[in-house]
């Protein structure tokens, strides 16, 4: 089964996405901030659309009630989620601090488009942590709890 993120997570990631672009061109210390976020929230952005975004495309069809066999194959993503918590959460506080840099220098260059950013990126870690990560993991436990276990391959 082909598991899709929801759209409205695509469109949040692509929106930082944007930003890592838009960094690599500024200049001066507000610059040098913008991509000390960008070099720690690229590669951990990846882990998340690999591995903790999938499974909440299922929320809505097992909010309704669906529940099939081959939603199983979304606990490969949902035990590395469970297994890799604390490094997705250490990450979480290395890029805070970073966007609390960037946040100082975008208010002490007037950018308040920056400040906005930062400000957002920071709600976003927030959204992640108490939302959305338990919710991928519990959705992972909800299916063990529903559907037999599938039998190893020989």
């Amino acid at each position: 089964m082909r598991i899709r993120i929801p759209p409205s997570l695509v469109l949040e990631h692509a929106e930082l996405h944007d930003f890592l672009i838009v960094a690599q061109n500024e200049s001066g210390a507000l610059g040098e901030e913008m991509r000390r976020v960008a070099r720690l929230l690229e590669p951990h952005m990846r882990k998340e659309e690999a591995f903790a975004m999938p499974p909440l495309g299922l929320l809505a069809r097992l909010a309704r009630g669906e529940c099939h066999a081959d939603m199983l194959d979304v606990l490969a993503h949902t035990d590395w989620l469970r297994n890799n918590l604390p490094i997705l959460l250490s990450e979480h506080q290395v890029i805070r601090t970073a966007a609390e840099l960037f946040l100082r220098a975008a208010r002490d260059a007037g950018r308040s488009d920056c400040f906005q950013f930062a400000e957002k990126l920071m709600h976003h870690l927030r959204l992640e942590e108490e939302i959305m990560y338990p919710a991928a993991i519990v959705l992972g436990e909800y299916l063990k709890l529903r559907l037999p276990e599938r039998e190893p391959l020989a």
